[in-house]
C-alpha cells in the first residue's frame, strides 16, 4: 500500500507543479488561456491572481514531496505532511466544482489523483 500511496502522492504533486508553471509563468500563452478559459483581454488583469495561485499550488506540491520523502524514516510525520498536501489539493477541487458546476472537468483533473493518494495514504497507516 505504501508504494501505491507514494506514487500517487508524487503524481499529484507533479501535477500541481505543472499547474504552478502554467499559472505563474505561462499565463498569457494562448494554450494556457484556453486551458483556463480566460480571454486574451482578461489574462493581464487576472495575471497577478494567477501568479499567486500558482505559488499556492507549488507550496502544496512541496509539502507533499517533503511528506513522501519522510515516510520511510518517520511514517507518521511523513504521512501527515503528504495528507496535508494531497488533502488540500482534493479540497480545492471540491471547492471548485461546488462553486461552479461547469468546472467539473477541471475539478476532476485537479482532484482525482489527490483523492486516490489520500485514500491510499490512509490505508497504509
Amino acid at each position: 500500500m505504501t508504494i501505491i500511496a507514494v506514487v500517487l502522492a508524487v503524481l499529484a504533486a507533479l501535477l500541481h507543479v505543472y499547474i504552478f508553471v502554467l499559472e505563474a509563468f505561462r499565463w498569457n500563452e494562448p494554450a494556457t488561456r484556453k486551458t483556463f478559459g480566460v480571454s486574451e483581454s482578461d489574462a493581464p488583469i487576472l495575471a497577478p491572481m494567477a501568479y499567486n495561485q500558482g505559488f499556492y499550488n507549488l507550496f502544496l506540491a512541496i509539502v507533499t514531496f517533503v511528506g513522501v520523502a519522510m515516510i520511510s524514516s518517520d511514517n507518521t510525520t511523513g504521512t501527515a505532511l503528504a495528507l496535508a498536501g494531497t488533502g488540500s489539493m482534493l479540497a480545492a477541487a471540491v471547492v471548485l466544482v461546488t462553486h461552479d458546476r461547469s468546472m467539473a472537468r477541471a475539478a476532476a483533473t485537479q482532484g482525482t489523483i489527490p483523492l486516490l493518494a489520500v485514500v491510499f495514504l490512509l490505508l497504509q497507516l
